[in-house]
């Protein structure tokens, strides 16, 4: 039976050469993207900036709406078909979608390094990355194994190809898959199908590709379920994120102690933070997450 470990965990997102947390503050953050800065909304940003004035390419300003909407607002001349960064091995294009973000979950990076660390020495690990996005975690994943990339989107999964080009990993054994999490997961334990490591960063509402309909506190659980049957006590890891949630990760820690009662190992959990740049840099907190780990 895994270990549940009560003490919270901060896994922190350091800057690195096309990244940065310049400054934050006032409900807003200021971040560098390769040769761009732009401003962002964050509401946990509660404390005051530390530089007096920001300057920045563009501004995200929110809708009245609590549940999205809102537009940027461009300062200088943004390439709309977006521009390419780097994370290590891997190259993906960042660009300013209409849901705020750039293409990319920049406060990941320290999850990427903590699955590789799970799948150390292995060179035909079996990995599955539910709700994909545009496949920075599904590329690094590929240099320990099989990758099953799934994600709803169409557009999504057409972005993730275009990076693994980009990073020159197109002959990285990686399934492309358009399809509905939940479901597919499913078949996936119908199937008999056994991954060593698995990560999920499922939205607090989505639809799949045929109209299913996703609420995440009604259907996390049986999700998590499915992935723990997907699991055994030689697989390395499950990791789960959960962003803009009235919800702790204890909750979340709680739900894998559950489904994962049959496995060895430990569970963790605790914030997903990223520092900003320069000394005394503040940790900005960004989402909560729950972990299953298995040393071997």
């Amino acid at each position: 039976m895994a270990d549940l470990i009560e003490a919270p965990v901060v896994m922190t997102g350091e800057a690195w050469a096309d990244y940065g947390l310049v400054d934050s503050g006032h409900g807003r953050k200021l971040e560098r993207y390769g040769p761009h800065r732009f401003i962002r909304p964050d509401s946990q940003a509660l404390w005051a900036p530390r530089q007096e004035r920001w300057t920045s390419d563009g501004e995200f300003v929110p809708g009245s709406d609590e549940d999205g909407g809102g537009r940027w607002h461009y300062a200088r001349a943004v390439p709309q078909q977006g521009w390419p960064l780097a994370w290590g091995d891997v190259r993906f294009t960042a660009q300013c979608t209409p849901f705020r973000h750039l293409g990319f979950f920049p406060d990941m990076a320290p999850v990427w390094d903590w699955m590789g660390a799970q799948l150390a020495g292995k060179a035909d690990a079996a990995t599955l990355n539910l709700f994909g996005y545009t496949g920075v975690g599904t590329l690094a994943l590929s240099a320990f194994g099989p990758v099953t990339h799934v994600d709803a989107s169409k557009k999504s999964v057409a972005q993730a190809r275009e990076n693994a080009a980009l990073s020159d990993m197109t002959e990285r054994p990686v399934r492309w898959i358009v399809d509905d999490a939940a479901k597919f997961a499913a078949r996936e334990v119908r199937r008999g199908k056994r991954y060593d490591g698995i990560i999920l960063d499922p939205p607090k509402f989505g639809r799949g590709p045929e109209g299913e309909v996703w609420r995440l506190e009604e259907h996390l659980p049986g999700l998590v379920g499915d992935c723990a049957r997907l699991l055994d006590a030689g697989s390395r890891f499950l990791f789960l994120t959960v962003y803009a949630v009235r919800m702790s990760s204890l909750a979340l820690a709680g739900l894998l102690d559950e489904v994962c009662a049959d496995l060895p190992g430990k569970i963790e959990h605790g914030d997903l933070a990223v520092r900003e740049e320069g000394p005394d840099g503040r940790l900005l907190p960004t989402a909560i997450f729950a972990r299953w780990s298995n040393p071997g």
